[in-house]
């Protein structure tokens, strides 16, 4: 299953691609800015503004060492510690995304506090009690393991340490409209009700400590993104760059799904107890 997730993201030649769209954009390769890349790198509904507004709650500090798992070409990463002062490790199943996670991060001067690593959030590649934090944005819905991550995740973690999840969640309604961001099909998307997720995490060690669901904030978000871009031409700069030609249905789908209760948005900070 892992291969078809790869499958699903894996874009060739995907660095040389966003190289050449920010030249066309007019962007300077060599002095890049977070800013510059938020139309490509906030591969999660809400984009930076709902990053920043999650690491709020979290109130990290510079000595914070943070995972950012399922860290795609490393937006959140560079956010993290441009805002926080964080070191960060990114971590991702797609070759292609992590490469140009770390071309871009060099470009914006913070390779020095971020590392970028290819590896499954099922078996990941670091020591036990290592972070204080993992940040995890749209990724459990390409897990079907949840348990393992889970598992995971509670290894990794220093006691005491947060998860935070910005996820979708199965809705009430059983009919999802794709093609979606994490999925084309049906068969690699894991989605679940967020009840059952939760449950799952209380099981491996976490205890509940906020949660928001952020559904009704999403839809109105969706709603306006999809009228913007019916008078909107995509530019150099635009996500099918990284996720494919199928990205110009996904604001779309999103906003149906939301509106039917197929999915929901869920905020929340887990400490391991």
């Amino acid at each position: 299953m892992e291969k078809d997730v790869h499958a699903h993201y894996n874009t060739a030649n995907l660095t040389q691609k966003i190289k050449k769209a920010l030249i066309q954009a007019g962007k300077d390769l060599e002095s890049l800015t977070t800013k510059d890349l938020t139309v490509i790198d906030q591969l999660h509904t809400g984009g930076a503004r709902a990053s920043i507004k999650l690491f709020e709650k979290v109130k990290f500090n510079h000595q914070d060492r943070v995972l950012d798992a399922g860290c795609g070409i490393g937006g959140s990463s560079r956010l993290l510690a441009q805002t926080a002062g964080c070191r960060v490790a990114g971590v991702d199943l797609t070759a292609q995304f992590i490469e140009a996670a770390v071309f871009l991060t060099r470009a914006c001067k913070l390779d020095e506090r971020i590392t970028f690593h290819r590896g499954s959030v099922l078996d990941l590649p670091f020591e036990d009690h290592f972070f204080d934090a993992i940040l995890s944005q749209h990724m459990l819905m390409n897990i079907e393991d949840k348990k393992g991550a889970g598992t995971e995740f509670n290894r990794v973690l220093k006691p005491g340490g947060r998860l935070i999840l910005h996820e979708i969640s199965k809705g009430s309604s059983s009919e999802v409209a794709y093609p979606v961001p994490w999925a084309a099909e049906p068969f690699i998307s894991f989605i679940e009700p967020w009840e059952k997720s939760l449950e799952h995490l209380l099981n491996q060690g976490f205890e509940l400590e906020t949660y928001y669901d952020g559904s009704d904030d999403a839809c109105r978000l969706l709603q306006k993104v999809t009228k913007a871009n019916m008078n909107r031409e995509a530019g150099p700069l635009d996500i099918s760059l990284v996720l494919g030609e199928s990205a110009a249905c996904f604001a779309k789908n999103m906003f149906a799904n939301f509106s039917n209760d197929a999915i929901r948005l869920n905020e929340v900070i887990l400490k391991k107890t």
